[in-house]
């Protein structure tokens, strides 16, 4: 047996052309071992990152998570994992980071909705990404999935949900959030005939690894309280377990320059809550907030922003409330034969983690 520079290997043996006996014809067998391939996950300890993380150790890659802080980060240590601390605005960094890795996957993100000024997402969301996308080619990366939003295409509703054929102008997008991360998108589309890229663009994400919480915060006002209030609007939920399978079958499976959106199920804000009482065993009072009180809300929070008070409550934050903000999943369940949890597997695991933490 000898073996090669590729670390592959020659096995020789010889074998009868007619009837198979060893000794009259020589045949080379060339067997690759099995190469993990390494993956950089940016933004690992994030909800979505977190879960990222865990199912691609659980495929066999190997993970190196890109981190600012490790003091959020709850995945154990393990042989196949290894912890990069890191800011994704230093570009020499990143190009050290992702020295050694096969792919990338970019879910690092400023998703603080109070920010005053398009200026402080544009440095991470926009300029970050652009040093992960240079950093990607000069390492020879093999694949860049980009982990976006669902807001960067038009809603629809239950009966026409939106899908990723309808697109939005980057310049109509009124979140501040939200067209930073369109703008990112864009230019990662713009890298295609550069490598390989595919982005996922998720809807709203529940379950376990929200350590701050983040969209757990929408569980959290409500949750064991007698009385509350919703708002008029819905959204598209998904298990964020789903969200991450989804995201690592991007690697392999997904088109080069195309969009996946992840959803799974289209709900008012009432059919979610009643979720989560039945999930809870929790017997509430819900009360349905008026739009044009949202609406007023909207008009002092824009006021308070314009004298520098930082507040997620603006006219672009509640226009999302009240509205239905449903997509489709069909894409992304006809491409990689995903299989979905329900909105109530979500609720319940979030609960879990929840006690966990605690």
């Amino acid at each position: 047996m000898a073996f090669n520079e590729d670390c592959s290997y020659l096995d020789t043996f010889a074998i009868d052309d007619q009837n198979g006996e060893e000794g009259i014809s020589k045949y080379e067998l060339k067997i690759k071992p099995i190469v993990m391939k390494k993956v950089l996950v940016t933004g690992a300890n994030g909800l979505l990152g977190s879960n990222v993380v865990l199912e691609l150790l659980k495929k066999g890659f190997e993970v190196r998570a890109l981190l600012r802080n490790s003091n959020s980060f709850l995945i154990p240590e393990q042989p196949e994992l290894e912890v990069f601390i890191g800011d994704i605005t230093n570009e020499e960094l990143v190009r050290n980071a992702l020295f050694g890795c096969h792919y990338v996957i970019h879910a690092a993100a400023n998703t603080d909705m109070s920010l005053l000024h398009f200026e402080a997402y544009h440095k991470i969301n926009v300029e970050g990404t652009l040093n992960v996308l240079k950093a990607s080619l000069v390492n020879n990366v093999k694949r860049f999935v980009y982990v976006g939003t669902a807001n960067s295409f038009e809603t629809g509703s239950k009966k026409f949900p939106g899908d990723e054929n309808q697109t939005i102008d980057v310049d109509e997008v009124k979140s501040f959030y939200s067209r930073s991360k369109t703008t990112a998108q864009n230019l990662v589309l713009s890298y295609a005939d550069k490598m390989e890229v595919v982005v996922v663009n998720p809807t709203f994400m529940i379950g376990a690894y929200d350590t701050k919480p983040s969209s757990g915060k929408i569980i959290e006002r409500a949750l064991n309280k007698k009385i509350f209030f919703y708002p008029s609007g819905g959204k598209s939920f998904i298990h964020v377990a789903d969200a991450a399978k989804a995201t690592v079958s991007a690697l392999e499976l997904g088109n080069n320059g195309h969009n996946y959106l992840l959803s799974h199920e289209n709900l008012s804000y009432r059919d979610f809550y009643k979720k989560l009482l039945l999930v809870n065993k929790q017997q509430s009072i819900m009360i349905k907030i008026p739009s044009f009180l949202l609406l007023i809300s909207a008009y002092f929070g824009d006021i308070f922003r314009v004298f520098g008070m930082k507040t997620s409550i603006s006219t672009a934050n509640i226009n999302l409330l009240i509205k239905e903000n449903y997509y489709s999943n069909e894409k992304v369940k006809n491409e990689f034969d995903l299989q979905f949890k329900t909105t109530e597997q979500a609720i319940e695991n979030y609960l879990d983690f929840r006690k966990k933490l605690k």
